[in-house]
């Protein structure tokens, strides 16, 4: 008995965590931006359960970019990372449930990740846990 139950609660587990890994891979929208009239391009993008809403963006290289970059409420904090020095980019900032925008120009072609440096404890840390994304500078 004890056995049968022990088998469908780890059949239940598995079948959560698999439904939330394809729930988050369903989420991971491209975005390209474009330029507005005033030559910036401008994106929208949301952090919240470990995950960044798009996932990925693509943006034109020595254009100036500002991301509108904001977090789903709730008590966990989150934080948008992109470190690509070969770039000129340089983006560590915490996210709040207010707007923040975040202002940078690439000076350089590829493909760059995004991500939440955050951790607590032992715990794996938010990139481990999904909390990522890519953004590809383009010519």
């Amino acid at each position: 008995m004890r056995r049968s139950v022990l088998l469908l609660v780890c059949c239940l587990c598995l079948s959560v965590s698999g439904s939330a890994v394809t729930y988050a891979q369903k989420q991971k929208e491209t975005y390209v931006a474009n330029i507005d009239q005033d030559g910036v391009q401008r994106v929208r993008i949301v952090g919240g359960g470990y995950f960044f809403k798009p996932y990925h963006i693509i943006v034109k290289v020595n254009v100036p970019v500002e991301l509108s970059a904001s977090r789903e409420a709730g008590i966990v904090p989150h934080n948008l990372v992109i470190k690509a020095p070969e770039a000129g980019i340089a983006v560590d900032e915490e996210l709040a449930t207010e707007i923040k925008k975040i202002a940078f120009t690439a000076t350089a072609v590829g493909k760059y990740p995004l991500y939440c440096s955050n951790k607590l404890l032992f715990f794996a840390s938010h990139r481990e846990r999904g909390m990522e994304g890519v953004l590809e500078v383009v010519p």
